[in-house]
């Protein structure tokens, strides 16, 4: 499917769909919703009249085109009411259109937009529509081997258009965008569903090492030998059980000529996570092969981010391993150290996430990288808090937090800051180490949150804790069953203002 963008009315179009907006409580018909209705001997407009159709958001009406217009079909799509219009409405109501069209075997769509772009900037709405298709469109089947257990029908090149060529140019801008945004998320929403046994961490890194070289990243894969011989004690007491070799993935994106000054991008990459010794219960453990959704995050982020040419300098860095139960696994009590020095107490082996991200951390600060985000599947209480509509977010820095809260407003992908006061240090402080890798019950996220913080220092730094919108358990609007791959789009945008700034 190729998203493209074009001006003028839509009945010069050649197109087996038209698609075109009607907004609630219109009581006539203008536009190119008129001049299609004119050609189909006002059938349209005698509905809107007998109200058979009302505009309202969601509502799908599917009619014969007739011989007068170029398509074979018109669908007139409810957008709501004009004064409520938003760009995540937008985007939510291409990707429930998308699946509709592909159940309607729609062939070659003509999107029409005008009612939105009428009140929306045209390439906002290019984008959000563009988004909107790639994402709710997306399915991961690959491993159903009946065709009765995929769909039968596909949605063919879409042309988004608008009333004229001046929009249609800001609209095409937007398309572009959207496109490479929804394909990145789609990258790393095919990296988290995959079954942990077809996604090791050599797999990641192969599949990393893959995309770098056609993008033309600096890709680096950091072996056990060469983390034990950068101390990353952390991140390699948490391979210590498993029989898969752990991969330190750092993939590089230059977009200024000065090297330095990195942005970096920190995902955490379990991919199992059985607890370790710590063992979780059986029920639901299947889901933890997505514990590696941070690093799938950061890398479908920075394959956007080398896509869209951004001018600034980003690192992303995917400590991956599993974290598994045996006789070589670390032990609750042990004492293991990071490679900037710091002591850890592993109380816990299901704590496992921070102390990947602890050398993660580290390693990012001691290359250069002056901006830190952490991305992770880090704990149950943050599902408890939030739920899965939002993400929460601790961040040391209001002017960084105040950037990830702007681009979270553009993607529609939804944060909310919580504390980080010093009092909840205490809980982490350990009697043998440094620091212990849990806090206990109370306020888990949270202290999970201030372990962190000790490798970030006092560098700008954010922590993204994805659990509860890790995944969807059914299609609505541009999430859909499976892994959400949130938040790609969010890391690109921030990234995309500091190009800006």
């Amino acid at each position: 499917m190729e998203i493209t963008a074009a001006g003028g009315p839509i009945t010069n179009i050649a197109a087996t769909t038209y698609v075109l907006p009607l907004a609630q409580g219109a009581k006539t018909l203008t536009g190119d919703l008129a001049a299609v209705d004119a050609l189909m001997g006002g059938v349209i407009a005698g509905m809107l009249k007998d109200g058979l159709i009302t505009g309202k958001g969601g509502e799908v009406t599917v009619l014969p085109a007739g011989r007068r217009l170029k398509a074979k079909r018109v669908v007139v799509a409810g957008v709501g009411e004009r004064d409520k219009m938003t760009v995540d409405g937008v985007r939510d109501r291409a990707a429930n259109l998308g699946r509709r069209l592909r159940d309607l075997n729609a062939g070659t769509v003509a999107f029409g937009v005008q009612e939105e772009s009428a009140r929306l900037d045209s390439a906002d709405v290019g984008r959000a529509t563009a988004e909107g298709l790639v994402l709710g469109l997306y399915r991961f089947d690959r491993h159903h081997t009946k065709a009765s257990d995929k769909p039968s029908f596909t949605v063919g090149d879409v042309t988004v258009v608008e009333s004229s060529a001046r929009k249609a140019t800001q609209s095409r801008a937007g398309v572009a965008e959207g496109v490479i945004l929804g394909e990145a998320t789609n990258f790393a929403r095919d990296l988290g569903n995959e079954p942990s046994n077809l996604m090791t961490p050599t797999i990641v890194a192969s599949r990393a090492q893959q995309m770098a070289t056609e993008l033309g990243l600096e890709c680096r894969i950091i072996e056990r030998a060469e983390a034990e011989r950068l101390k990353m004690g952390s991140y390699l007491s948490v391979a210590n059980g498993s029989m898969q070799p752990p991969k330190f993935i750092v993939l590089t994106y230059t977009g200024l000529r000065r090297k330095g000054g990195y942005i970096g991008l920190v995902g955490k990459g379990i991919t199992f996570d059985t607890g370790g010794i710590s063992l979780k219960p059986a029920e639901g453990m299947e889901a933890m092969k997505g514990d590696m959704t941070g690093a799938a995050t950061v890398i479908g982020a920075i394959s956007a981010i080398a896509r869209l040419k951004l001018p600034v300098n980003v690192m992303a860095i995917a400590p991956c391993t599993e974290n598994m139960p045996s006789g070589s696994a670390t032990k609750p009590g042990d004492v293991v150290y990071a490679m900037d020095g710091q002591s850890i107490e592993v109380l816990n082996t299901d704590a496992e996430g921070r102390l990947v991200l602890a050398d993660g951390i580290a390693f990012a600060r001691q290359n250069g990288c002056t901006t830190l985000v952490d991305v992770a599947t880090l704990t149950g209480a943050m599902s408890v808090a939030l739920g899965n509509v939002r993400t929460g977010v601790f961040c040391n820095n209001d002017r960084l937090y105040g950037e990830l809260e702007k681009a979270s407003a553009a993607s529609g992908e939804k944060i909310w800051r919580f504390p980080l006061d010093a009092e909840y240090f205490e809980s982490i402080k350990s009697d043998v180490a440094d620091i212990k890798n849990t806090g206990g019950r109370l306020a888990g996220s949270i202290t999970a949150a201030k372990f962190i913080e000790c490798f970030a220092g006092d560098t700008p730094w954010a922590h993204l804790d994805i659990a509860g919108v890790m995944s969807a358990t059914a299609d609505r609007g541009w999430k859909v069953k499976g892994n959400n791959g949130n938040p790609v789009r969010t890391l690109v945008h921030f990234v995309k203002g500091r190009a800006k700034a």
